[in-house]
């Protein structure tokens, strides 16, 4: 069985603390039920003549202890608890960043980014709740149970039986019915949550379409349809707690009327005074204070449930990766893949190999293979183009190569070491641009930077030369310090991607994956990006996935792909010259050569 992870580990270093807010919180119920005791006594002694003044004044000194106590015990209570959990807190997004860091290149293929969201805005907040609303006002409950019904029984013990029964209806009794009936709607709210984590998330990237399309309408129809879903189980929700807080008041109602009856049958019997009557009844309140809170404390265990899962299937992927990363094969060890991870990056030589490669996503026979048979020798320095319309198995190859997934049959091996076991080591060795590269919103020169974040100035500028962004640095107001703003939102499509370029040739990687990076731009922009890409990645290995076959005569060789196989391989001039089909494309791309 997996070991649990989340709670576990925090129990050790912070048991003392934990055992300290319990005291505290059993100490502030314990001040506020003295302070109702001595109250209630003072009121019933001040209405009949004292036999000495110190009965009124020893009980006006108590009111006064109690309650100056229980307000500075339950401070210091709640600042030892939130101190202690935003640090457990602090440590869980430490450890939820290193699970999710390592494994930057495997989310988009296993998480949406609604998911993402979800993890970190909603699942750590619900597991701080664990200690402070439910372990510990339980943990407090069941102490109060205790002491009460060892606090009755010393004056009637089937009295006391009959108020441990009371109190069990509320610390176990109600507190499981209101589990049973909330557990599944609890999960029906924050699943429906992240759906709409997923919508607002669609919504945002994809906002300018839904306003060119003029859709915009629908969306805000949809999403408001989906909202008034959550709304209703949110409803029946609150309505139940305001049915089971009726009931919780209505047993300590009852449990005060049983109270005040017993104790005026002491009183008859001569075994109390009558001014303890009052006190007595009084001590109810804030005991049952720290009653009624268990059934809420439970309700919450579902959503603790749900975010967990969520978080150890995360917590399943990063292990299951280390498996793949540390085994390999039989032979290899972490030292092994380390040592050649090393290598490769001082040497900068990676030789990319595969052999009778197949991938399917599905894990059953019946499921269609992405890729198959596939065999790539890519030594260092090697310049090769892949081509293929979209579901050719382009994307699917690539995740391959960056070991971001283990082929299904057949290897995939970088220096003879499986691509898929260097895990995090992979952007040493790999570097991709993209067709839509993401600028953050801080200056030029700090996106630049993120290839490497101990680069000097000087660094920065060459690369930002390379890439030649000296024009466009120079006519920024700030230079390379200019605010690129949101997205990037201040420079063109081809000046992001020379922006990113230059990230790229920071990194200073063996190995460039450049996935249809000119997408989007005019042919222009497009020729001119091409030339300044190939200029400075010379030395460098290649892999240029793309659509079209502007630029192909440039490459070592150039693989067609269809339905996850290789259709046409070799030169430009080879393809050209043997394969029709391939010269039919090679025209389409480039017209105005072929014309007249």
């Amino acid at each position: 069985m997996k070991r649990e992870v989340w709670f576990a580990p925090y129990i050790s270093p912070y048991f003392w603390r934990f055992l300290l807010i319990i005291v505290l919180g059993a100490l502030t119920v314990f001040s506020a039920s003295s302070l109702m005791y001595t109250s209630g006594f003072l009121i019933s002694k001040a209405s009949i003549p004292p036999e000495n003044i110190l009965m009124i004044y020893v009980p006006i000194v108590g009111v006064r202890t109690f309650g100056t106590s229980r307000a500075v015990i339950h401070y210091v209570e709640r600042l030892v608890g939130h101190d202690t959990i935003l640090r457990i807190l602090s440590k869980m997004r430490v450890r939820l960043y290193n699970i999710l860091e390592p494994q930057a290149l495997f989310l988009s293929s296993r998480f949406r980014t609604g998911d993402i969201l979800g993890m970190l805005a909603d699942d750590i907040e619900y597991l701080q709740n664990v200690y402070l609303r439910t372990v510990f006002p339980s943990v407090i409950a069941l102490l109060l149970y205790a002491a009460a019904v060892i606090s009755l029984g010393t004056f009637d013990i089937a009295f006391a039986l009959l108020m441990a029964l009371y109190i069990l209806v509320l610390v176990v009794v109600l507190p499981l019915i209101s589990l049973l009936f909330t557990q599944k709607r609890q999960r029906e709210v924050k699943q429906e949550r992240n759906r709409l984590y997923q919508k607002l998330t669609d919504a945002v990237l994809g906002m300018g379409d839904w306003v060119i399309s003029g859709r915009q309408g629908q969306f805000v129809e949809t999403y408001e349809a989906d909202e008034k879903m959550v709304a209703r189980t949110d409803a029946a929700l609150r309505n139940w707690a305001r049915v089971r807080m009726f009931i919780g008041q209505a047993i300590v109602g009852v449990g005060v009327l049983s109270l005040l009856y017993w104790a005026a049958g002491q009183y008859a019997d001569g075994a109390i005074a009558g001014t303890l009557i009052a006190a007595f009844v009084l001590v109810v309140f804030p005991v049952a204070d720290a009653f009624l809170p268990v059934s809420e404390a439970v309700e919450k265990i579902p959503q603790y449930r749900n975010s967990l899962e969520r978080l150890s299937r995360v917590e399943v992927e990063e292990e299951s990766e280390l498996v793949t990363k540390l085994q390999p094969e039989e032979t290899e060890t972490h030292s092994k893949i380390e040592g050649a991870a090393t290598a490769t990056l001082n040497a900068g030589i990676a030789h990319i190999q595969l052999k009778n490669v197949g991938y399917r996503y599905g894990a059953s026979e019946s499921d269609e293979w992405s890729i198959r048979d596939l065999n790539l020798d890519i030594p260092q320095g090697k310049k090769i183009a892949i081509i293929g319309r979209s579901g050719a198995g382009k994307s699917t190859l690539l995740k391959v190569i960056q070991g971001v997934i283990k082929p299904s049959i057949g290897s995939a091996v970088i220096n003879g070491i499986d691509a898929a076991a260097y895990g995090e080591k992979i952007p040493s060795i790999i570097s991709v641009l993209n067709q839509s590269p993401h600028l953050f919103d801080t200056t030029v020169a700090n996106n630049i930077r993120l290839g490497d974040p101990d680069a000097s100035d000087e660094a920065i500028k060459e690369a930002g030369l390379m890439a030649k962004l000296d024009t466009l640095i120079s006519s920024l107001p700030e230079g390379y310090n200019t605010p690129v703003r949101e997205a990037g939102q201040r420079f063109s499509g081809g000046e992001r991607q020379r922006i990113a370029l230059a990230r790229i040739l920071l990194q200073n990687t063996p190995v460039v994956v450049l996935d249809e990076p000119t997408v989007g731009l005019d042919p222009r922009t497009e020729r001119e990006l091409l030339a300044t890409i190939f200029a400075a990645m010379a030395g460098k290995t290649l892999v240029w996935v793309t659509h079209h076959l502007v630029g192909a005569e440039q490459m070592d060789e150039v693989i067609f792909m269809e339905n996850g196989a290789v259709e046409m391989r070799g030169t430009h001039a080879e393809l050209m010259e043997r394969e029709p089909r391939y010269r039919r494309l090679y025209e389409l791309d480039r017209p105005v050569e072929f014309l007249g």
